[in-house]
């Protein structure tokens, strides 16, 4: 699966990665769910987003908000627009920080959830899954909320094993996700850390998770998911790695062309893609890159990469 993330997996990106390395699972950004007495629950541009497939593959709205009638009106309305996959946002960090327990701050009350996901099941009719960390604060909180999982009818689990108050420091705990695999029915898909086939197979063969979820290792390197299948080289080499990125790049600055408005945006979604790479063979054009004031120039500097 490749990553919500927001900001990044946009419908260009999206096309992308469908075209270049066909995902088996692509999801949107988080869409926000508008609280309060409001029919506009979602925003013009999120409700254009909705489908049930995206260039043939699956595509799963994920929905962030909080309050029980706010997020089970936006389901409908996601599913009206066109959703066959919807996923409940528990796990963002930065949600906590916002007005009202949205994202992965809705773990500092899990009893809301006891309301809440027997609700959204009810309404749902395709697939029901939620992404969330193993805890708020504490990462053995996932394990007592797995009951409640199981009885209200998900059907998976995308775990990153961190903390919300974690944020992104220190290492996923893929332990934590070997020790949820055995003790809940439900498929897990093991999520965090997985930046190149040999973490994704380590992954794998440590949990025994029915899949994995790619997001910034995958925005580095989109041929992971080919490596995992074993159909590229696992480790290529720098001239490899080199004319990958230069094609990557070139393609993705293509597209957002046709997404977004003027040079300066186009300039900062691409940078957003660069800032995952830490490949310390292409430091150099890194920093050119992100020192590019307009395309002509990021392009220029794309010719002589490798």
């Amino acid at each position: 699966m490749l990553a919500p993330m927001q900001g990044l997996t946009n419908r260009a990106l999206r096309s992308l990665f469908a075209r270049w390395v066909h995902p088996d699972t692509l999801f949107t950004e988080f869409m926000r769910v508008a609280p309060g007495d409001t029919l506009k629950r979602l925003s013009p541009s999120d409700l254009r987003e909705i489908a049930a497939v995206e260039q043939g593959i699956p595509l799963v709205v994920q929905l962030i908000g909080h309050g029980v009638e706010a997020l089970v009106s936006a389901a409908r309305i996601a599913q009206e627009s066109g959703a066959a996959h919807i996923n409940l946002n528990l796990g963002c960090p930065f949600g906590r920080m916002t007005s009202g327990l949205t994202g992965g701050g809705m773990l500092r009350c899990p009893e809301l959830l006891q309301e809440l996901l027997p609700a959204l099941r009810e309404v749902i009719t395709g697939s029901f899954s939620i992404k969330l960390r193993s805890g708020y604060d504490d990462p053995a909180q996932i394990f007592f909320l797995l009951p409640l999982f199981e009885s209200a009818g998900v059907d998976f689990l995308v775990l990153h094993p961190r903390t919300v108050v974690q944020e992104y420091d220190g290492q996923a705990d893929h332990g934590v996700t070997c020790r949820v695999v055995r003790e809940t029915a439900l498929p897990v898909i093991a999520n965090g850390d997985i930046r190149t086939a040999r973490d994704g197979e380590r992954v794998l063969a440590q949990t025994g998770a029915a899949g994995l979820m790619l997001g910034r290792g995958a925005l580095a390197d989109p041929l992971l998911f080919q490596r995992l299948r074993g159909m590229v080289a696992e480790e290529p080499g720098r001239d490899e790695r080199a004319a990958m990125l230069r094609q990557y790049l070139t393609d993705l600055v293509q597209l957002y062309q046709t997404v977004f408005c003027g040079e300066q945006q186009v300039l900062g979604k691409v940078k957003g893609v660069l800032a995952t790479m830490d490949d310390p063979d292409f430091a150099k054009q890194r920093k050119s890159l992100k020192k590019s004031r307009t395309i002509r120039q990021f392009a220029a500097v794309l010719e002589e990469f490798g």
